[in-house]
């Protein structure tokens, strides 16, 4: 459905956003398959880890930007700026995404909390607090994650107190900042008058607006 509605374009536009289009397909199912493949791997880097929520996620929301640039004429500068700009908005959005799920409100986040945690999933909040806590610290989060209890609300509780207590809950929390931070500077690129800049702004700040 999608490619047909790509048809309605002419060919010297629908030839890029066919290719942009499946670059950007491929790119997710890559991302797909490396978060499967990492649920069974204890050796999941940060970078591998980063690399994955760009493909799994931020691909899609700087896909679609870049496609109603391209849609709308606007040059080469505007359009890699506005890519850049849902990059790094996707990738703020799913760290917040995995911080959310241990920290966030249950009625507002729209999931149960502590989901990925009982998944035993290798989130940045997990792999940052095996980073910065100690060998022993490191050790009781790998058999945290090894195990499936009945009952996950104490595994839960200690492992969301393992994040607070090595600085992994307020490292996570920096570095949705930095990345929102360097998606709205992306904005400044742009050659367009101010009002609509400020709608691209607003647009970000919805997406990231979920209550903690």
């Amino acid at each position: 459905k999608a490619y047909q509605q790509l048809q309605s374009f002419e060919p010297m536009l629908f030839k890029p956003l066919v290719e942009l289009f499946s670059k950007t397909a491929l790119e997710v199912c890559e991302g797909q398959q490396y978060d499967m493949d990492f649920e069974n791997r204890d050796d999941v880097t940060i970078p591998e880890y980063l690399h994955m929520i760009e493909y799994k996620t931020a691909v899609l929301v700087g896909c679609a930007l870049k496609m109603g640039a391209m849609v709308a004429g606007a040059g080469k500068t505007d359009q890699e700026a506005l890519y850049a700009y849902g990059i790094y908005l996707g990738l703020a959005f799913q760290l917040q995404d995995d911080y959310l799920d241990v920290y966030g409100n249950p009625e507002n986040f729209g999931k149960q909390v502590g989901g990925d945690i009982i998944e035993n999933k290798k989130t940045y909040l997990y792999l940052r607090a095996r980073e910065l806590g100690s060998p022993e610290t490191a050790r009781e989060l790998l058999d945290l994650y090894s195990i499936q209890p009945g009952d996950p609300n104490p595994k839960i509780k200690r492992v969301s107190e393992l994040f607070e207590t090595t600085g992994a809950q307020s490292d996570t929390r920096e570095k949705i900042q930095e990345y929102t931070q360097q998606a709205f500077k992306q904005l400044d690129l742009l050659h367009i008058p101010e009002a609509k800049r400020d709608q691209l702004l607003e647009f970000g700040n919805w997406l990231l607006r979920r209550d903690y």
